[in-house]
């Protein structure tokens, strides 16, 4: 065997070569492959358009529930004499200092529970709601759907009218009462002082029936 020489350079065999780095290999789509990976992008783009096209209008037809979105005055007395043959009672219709408005009243002839109800809807002159609920054929079912969780937290005397409070995780406070043959229930995000401004209207009309 030879001995290399003081400055020469031995190079190795192909068979030793141990290149550091391999170049990057970029994949290559047939006309197929790139037409079905289109096709693809394309039918994803249309499922998300007709998405939209279907969520948008329920959207656009339920908007959130703000006080502006209900800015509304419903005749109470009017809707609440028309709803007493039904009844078989005169639905409340409280009378209320001026800046409260109603946005709905209604007669619900209740689900399968078998609970109808009288619910009317108020905006406050601070712009916040309450809910009144009345009826005369409560039961415990019917009570604790409406109610919705919510925990009891005290109690709370309007004129001479006990109400059981409780609040929930939604941030409605609820106060609920038993009065003669009638369950009344307020929900809303109103202050309780409020809830006292309805609750005293309702005793009084109470009261003078």
């Amino acid at each position: 065997m030879s001995t290399p020489q003081p400055g020469s350079t031995e190079h190795p065999t192909d068979g030793d070569a141990r290149p550091d780095t391999e170049p990057p290999v970029t994949p290559v789509l047939t006309p197929k492959q790139a037409k079905r990976a289109n096709s693809t992008v394309v039918g994803m783009l249309i499922a998300i358009a007709a998405t939209f096209g279907l969520v948008l209008p329920v959207l656009l037809l339920n908007p959130t529930h703000t006080a502006e979105t209900y800015a509304r005055d419903i005749d109470v007395p009017n809707v609440s004499s028309e709803a007493a043959d039904i009844a078989g009672y005169v639905p409340l219709a409280p009378d209320l200092p001026e800046g409260w408005t109603s946005n709905f009243a209604r007669w619900n002839t209740g689900g399968s529970d078998g609970v109808p109800f009288w619910e009317v809807g108020y905006l406050t002159p601070e712009r916040q709601f309450i809910q009144l609920t009345q009826t005369d054929n409560a039961n415990p079912t019917w009570t604790a759907q409406l109610l919705d969780g919510a925990q009891v937290s005290g109690q709370r005397t309007i004129d001479t009218l006990d109400w059981e409070l409780l609040d929930s995780s939604s941030g409605d406070t609820f106060l609920t009462a038993e009065t003669g043959e009638f369950t009344l229930i307020l929900n809303g995000t109103a202050d309780l002082a409020e809830f006292d401004v309805l609750g005293a209207a309702i005793l009084d009309e109470l009261s003078s029936s």
